[in-house]
């Protein structure tokens, strides 16, 4: 009897944290099927470490990210966040929530976006809350790829750093001087 009592308390104590910050409900949900109109993405848990907001990303089926704005956390542990152009498809949703414990814990799960089907509902703790919205897209292409505008133009600083250098040091090397040539100040 004793045995079976000590068993049973060090498999409850095994619990994992995360089992509080589980997703109990998704809006859209795991494969559902819903309209590109959807505009909010809700997640609600079980309980989320106090002053911390998951963060949410979604992604096309071709892997581009599509905009999410940034989460709001509602009363009752759920995110809320603004979203902009669904693409049709197998689209994915990835969310990072910290456990009680304060380890991040990373999920995704997947869900249908077609045409004709209608937005995801949106569940009565997000309705008529201001939600950030989504960042614009991106222009395709070279700025896609994070601090690449920085990169270019650290890297055309350090160009025109470097021109005006060599020009400096050009000129002095033919003039000599600051007065040029072989001109002498007599005072």
């Amino acid at each position: 009897m004793l045995c079976a009592a000590g068993c049973a308390l060090f498999c409850a104590g095994g619990t994992p944290a995360y089992a509080h910050t589980a997703l109990q409900t998704a809006s859209p949900a795991p494969g559902a099927k819903v309209g590109p109109d959807t505009q909010v993405i809700a997640l609600t848990f079980g309980t989320l470490l106090k002053g911390t907001v998951p963060k949410v990303s979604a992604a096309g089926p071709d892997g581009k990210p599509v905009p999410v704005g940034e989460p709001v956390v509602v009363p009752g542990s759920t995110v809320c966040a603004a979203v902009r152009g669904l693409p049709a498809g197998v689209d994915s949703l990835t969310y990072t929530v910290l456990a009680v414990d304060g380890d991040a814990q990373t999920n995704r799960f997947l869900f249908q976006v077609t045409e004709g089907a209608k937005a995801a509902p949106v569940p009565a703790a997000c309705r008529g809350r201001r939600l950030p919205s989504p960042p614009q897209e991106q222009a395709s292409g070279f700025l896609d790829r994070p601090g690449t505008v920085v990169a270019g133009a650290s890297a055309a600083t350090a160009v025109l750093a470097a021109v005006v250098g060599v020009l400096v040091v050009r000129r002095k090397r033919r003039g000599g001087t600051a007065l040029g040539g072989d001109d002498a100040v007599t005072g």
